[in-house]
């Protein structure tokens, strides 16, 4: 899709022309009958009532229920989100590449990075700055009897020892520099992702500096490469397009299977600290990326949040950044009009480092246990725990549960028994999903700020 530079370009005729054209034809294209978005919302809450109402009628721990959720609608959910998995690595290279070739010059890669970097950070610090404001304001953690406490723990401790195994296993003793190279530069790129779970952050290290080569390389020689990429991106887009219309029916068993396997209890006993999450990501949600989008990427929120809808009910179900991620890009370039050699660029690395939502989530959740503990935390302490939830934001893998090893962490360092991480890991899969959620709409924001600043103009902005 065709973007404009500037407000002045004298070919704007052309543009908007260009524009009204393209829109016809997405237009000309949609689907007859019920919107992608509109049925999964029926899917989601036909799952949910499903899934609560299985609960209270026959109880989470029958045996048919169980069966039902491990033979028929786990798979189903599992099928869904391993589908969508398969897309992010040829999807993240390909379009990465483009996009870093697509920049051209060097110096203005380096000038978008520093952009979503900068506003990454920004952002990542008012969620945490919320999150600890809510914390010591509700006080989540004084709220919850220490007979039920010691029963949740109890419950779900089994849990707990192997996320502590995991936590411990992810951050050696090694010197801080030393981490950073070897978390970002692969040895080699192709072992990187030939694995259960592909290291993003090295993939996409190969594919930027791979991508500031091809511009520097004649355009006649890059050409053929380029032409193999796109074509590769334009396949897996297509797949994606196949796969999201099984999106219904996969959040409807997601959503039965999380719900079915809990039910209400456990969401009454913890509906302090739940509340607290939820109020904190729907002020950031509603509150700071409207300012966000209507200050910076000029766009009305109520449309910007119309356009994203898809995106924002698949993250939710799915409860990963990395499994959104090609709805995304698609998303963000046909209807808000984002350059797809920005729209990539931001996108891609934004998956694994604009995690707003979790750096919140990691907030509460530390000050929440720490209250639970009885454990009081100053003013450097909790200053401490903002830092290290603005980094965990940052470097927590874009997948369902990637916080949780870095919160048992950060409850080691402060003095908090790392063991009551079980309390919260009953709930931890909804509101996982809420901030998921939070978090891709967040990259997304980011992506029309850098468009925005580069001097472009997008779909239902304001001049």
């Amino acid at each position: 899709m065709t973007n404009t530079p500037s407000d002045n370009d004298p070919s704007r005729d052309n543009f908007e022309r260009e524009i009204n054209t393209d829109l016809d034809d997405m237009t000309d294209d949609k689907p007859k009958g019920m919107a992608l978005h509109t049925r999964i919302v029926l899917g989601l809450v036909i799952g949910a009532v499903a899934g609560l109402s299985a609960s209270a009628i026959f109880g989470a721990d029958n045996p048919s229920l169980i069966w039902l959720i491990d033979n028929i609608t786990a798979p189903i959910g599992a099928l869904f989100l391993r589908l969508l998995i398969m897309t992010v690595v040829p999807l993240v290279f390909s379009a990465l590449v483009i996009g870093v070739a697509g920049v051209g010059d060097p110096r203005k890669i380096g000038r978008i990075g520093l952009k979503a970097f900068g506003y990454t950070l920004v952002i990542s610090a008012i969620s945490v700055v919320i999150a600890l404001t809510l914390t010591n304001t509700i006080r989540p953690g004084e709220r919850i009897s220490p007979e039920t406490a010691v029963a949740l723990e109890a419950e779900f401790g089994g849990q707990a020892a192997g996320e502590m195994e995991n936590a411990l296993i992810e951050h050696p003793n090694a010197p801080v520099l030393t981490q950073v190279i070897e978390t970002l530069v692969p040895i080699n790129p192709f072992a990187s992702v030939a694995t259960e779970t592909p290291d993003l952050l090295q993939l996409m290290f190969f594919a930027l500096v791979l991508g500031i080569a091809a511009t520097l390389v004649k355009p006649a020689v890059v050409a053929p490469f380029i032409r193999v990429l796109e074509g590769i991106y334009e396949i897996t887009v297509k797949i994606i397009d196949g796969i999201m219309k099984m999106a219904p029916y996969a959040v409807a068993a997601l959503l039965f299977s999380s719900t079915a396997s809990f039910g209400l209890d456990l969401l009454i006993a913890l509906g302090w600290f739940i509340a607290t999450v939820l109020l904190g990501l729907g002020i950031h949600m509603f509150g700071i990326y409207s300012i966000s989008v209507a200050w910076l990427s000029r766009i009305s929120p109520m449309e910007f949040f119309s356009r994203v809808k898809t995106v924002m009910l698949t993250a939710f179900s799915t409860s990963s950044s990395n499994a959104t991620l090609p709805t995304a890009i698609e998303v963000s370039e046909e209807n808000l009009g984002v350059p797809r050699e920005i729209n990539t660029f931001v996108l891609t690395i934004g998956a694994t480092m604009n995690q707003n939502g979790t750096a919140l989530y990691e907030g509460v959740t530390v000050l929440f246990l720490a209250q639970l503990a009885g454990v009081d935390l100053g003013l450097a302490e909790q200053l401490a725990v903002a830092y290290l939830a603005i980094l965990g934001g940052i470097g927590t893998a874009g997948v369902p549960g990637g916080s949780i090893p870095f919160i048992i962490v950060v409850l080691a360092s402060i003095g908090v028994n790392p063991g009551l991480i079980a309390i919260i890991l009953g709930v931890d899969r909804i509101l996982d999903m809420c901030r998921t959620t939070l978090n891709v709409t967040g990259d997304i924001t980011a992506a029309t700020y850098v468009a925005r600043s580069e001097g472009y103009r997008l779909l239902g902005g304001w001049k």
